[in-house]
């Protein structure tokens, strides 16, 4: 999402009226709504969900929903499991970004209510764009971030930060210091099953992962 963003061609957009603004987007929402375009706007650190929330009420409140349609803080759910105790986090995809949908004036600024409406707002930075006119998303920028907001409320799995065939020390447990090579990942347990070296042998040990270190991290 970078400042040189082209706005997409002609044709690229769905026709379509905005849905009920919330993070989980329908398969059949359209990647626009007619007129509208999806523009990036800058936010404080760790303040993106109020700042959403914030403009969602502030646009009901001054009518405003012909200008303003969805706005978006994708999320993504992990699970990490330390003990056999599972603990479920909720991590911004994008931070430091909230995805506004909006209907830009012919020349390409943003109309004068609306941005008042959100400069105004606590933790509010700049729109993505140069010279005062925001710079639209491109199509396939648009389709990735409406993926991420569309994903299902599934149960959450551990996000391993290990793969396959990687070289990694054993932190803690009873075989603590010994390396071995990752040979098998298990998200729904939380397991990772290292390959080790004992008295001249090759057994599998399974570990939680956060028993495991890369071996040159360590």
């Amino acid at each position: 999402m970078s400042d040189e963003t082209k706005q997409p061609a002609s044709g690229q957009a769905l026709d379509g009226k905005p849905n009920e603004k919330t993070d989980l987007i329908t398969a059949e929402e359209p990647i626009c709504a007619e007129g509208m375009n999806w523009f990036v706007l800058r936010v404080a650190s760790n303040k993106e969900s109020s700042v959403r929330e914030t403009l969602l009420r502030k646009v009901q409140i001054e009518h405003m929903e012909h200008l303003v349609g969805r706005i978006l803080v994708p999320t993504e759910k992990t699970k990490t499991i330390k003990g056999g105790k599972q603990r479920i986090t909720e991590t911004k995809l994008y931070p430091g970004y909230v995805f506004v949908e909006m209907r830009l004036e012919d020349d390409g600024r943003i109309p004068q209510d609306v941005f008042f409406l959100i400069k105004e707002t606590t933790g509010v930075g700049d729109f993505v764009g140069t010279a005062g006119r925001p710079t639209p998303m491109a199509t396939h920028e648009i389709e990735k971030m409406l993926r991420d907001s569309r994903k299902p409320e599934e149960e959450p799995v551990v996000k391993f930060t290990f793969t396959k065939g990687d070289h990694v020390k054993i932190m803690e447990g009873p075989f603590e210091s010994y390396e071995g090579t990752v040979d098998d990942l298990n998200p729904e347990k939380g397991e990772i099953t290292v390959l080790v070296t004992i008295f001249g042998r090759q057994a599998p040990i399974n570990l939680e992962e956060w028993q495991v270190a890369k071996a040159e991290e360590a």
